[in-house]
């Protein structure tokens, strides 16, 4: 009877398996627009939902992604999220969006992380140099250069970059498996985090001198999105 017992929890884990590393829970419904106002609404998904009886196509509409992003900033780029923040209708869809602009010579999304969801990058502009490194013990570096019409897909979790190799600015789009997928960028999670790592933990991990990870970490890292 016990043998029985395990072979059917063990079955129904198997079976919960692939919900458990979806990204985001599947809808139940259609759509659920997301409102900051809990009356009339239900709780789903870490949002409130519109009535659906309410929803309009401004629920799921965003304007000006055709429009160029400043980059003149420490890391020249910057990042313009389209998620449940800007479209509230994506709430429960599990997808976003995000359109990057890159500096010429060198512009850079720096290496980062989303903890939530997988990325598919497509460029329309320029040329990058994209990488991600895979997880522990490999730590492998898997990198392209990519031109107009390239597609590169970041996987979730592992950390990647975007760096601008030509002469002239760089755009590109990418796609997110998430309608929240996170932002981790390496260096402001390490080294400017409020309040910040004791500097001996990070001389050991880092390997540096402790007066250097002082000067890190009196530095202020620009966050791009």
């Amino acid at each position: 009877m016990k043998s029985a017992h395990f072979i059917l929890a063990f079955c129904l884990l198997a079976l919960a398996s692939p919900l458990a590393n979806a990204s985001d829970p599947s809808p139940l419904q259609d759509f659920c627009v997301a409102i900051n106002d809990p009356k009339d609404g239900v709780f789903v998904n870490g949002k409130f939902c519109k009535d659906p009886k309410l929803a309009k196509a401004e629920d799921f509409y965003y304007s000006g992604l055709n429009i160029p992003r400043n980059t003149s900033n420490p890391v020249g780029s910057t990042v313009t999220p389209v998620n449940v923040a800007q479209i509230p209708g994506f709430n429960t869809l599990g997808i976003s969006l995000v359109r990057i602009d890159y500096a010429p010579n060198g512009g850079l999304n720096p290496p980062h992380t989303h903890p939530r969801a997988t990325e598919i990058l497509v460029v329309v502009e320029g040329t990058l140099y994209v990488g991600f490194v895979t997880s522990n013990t490999d730590n492998r570096l898997i990198a392209k250069v990519l031109f107009p019409g390239d597609v590169f897909v970041f996987p979730i979790g592992l950390i990647h970059f975007q760096f601008n190799v030509g002469k002239t600015k760089a755009v590109a789009f990418a796609g997110l498996s998430s309608q929240n997928p996170g932002v981790i960028t390496i260096a402001n999670a390490v080294f400017g985090p409020n309040p910040s790592i004791n500097p001996d933990i990070l001389v050991k991990a880092f390997q540096l001198d402790k007066n250097v990870v002082k000067k890190l970490q009196s530095k202020f890292w620009w966050a791009n999105n």
